[in-house]
């Protein structure tokens, strides 16, 4: 069984998005690094991670390969920004009502992502 199976599908990461982007939209790290709108954000960073965690392949259909380094190159991103990343989207998998295993494979590749996407010194 997947994670994506595991958690109940895509209206479970349709609310672990909502909760991570309530805490970003007032993060005075982060907000910056995100465009006024933050729809396409939320959408985007949904179709990503169910087709990581095993869902449909929708991401890569619409936008290619994730190219994750490729793609957050042009935003300033240090240990600053990592942390309250992690810090966000930790909270928003603590809100959810989910199996441990699911719940730690989640935050074990949040974790290993956000550290891998660092590109500046702080």
């Amino acid at each position: 069984m997947t994670v994506y199976e595991a958690i109940g599908g895509s209206a479970t990461f349709e609310r672990l998005v909502e909760m991570f982007y309530a805490g970003v939209a007032d993060d005075p790290v982060l907000r910056r690094l995100y465009p006024k709108d933050l729809t396409d954000s939320k959408r985007h960073l949904t179709l990503f991670l169910i087709q990581y965690f095993g869902g449909p392949g929708t991401y890569s259909k619409e936008r290619g390969h994730p190219r994750l380094r490729m793609r957050h190159l042009p935003f300033p991103i240090d240990q600053a920004a990592r942390d309250a990343w992690v810090g966000h989207m930790s909270a928003a998998v603590d809100s959810l009502d989910l199996p441990e295993a699911a719940r730690k494979e989640l935050r074990g590749y949040f974790e290993g992502a956000a550290t891998f996407l660092i590109n500046r010194p702080s």
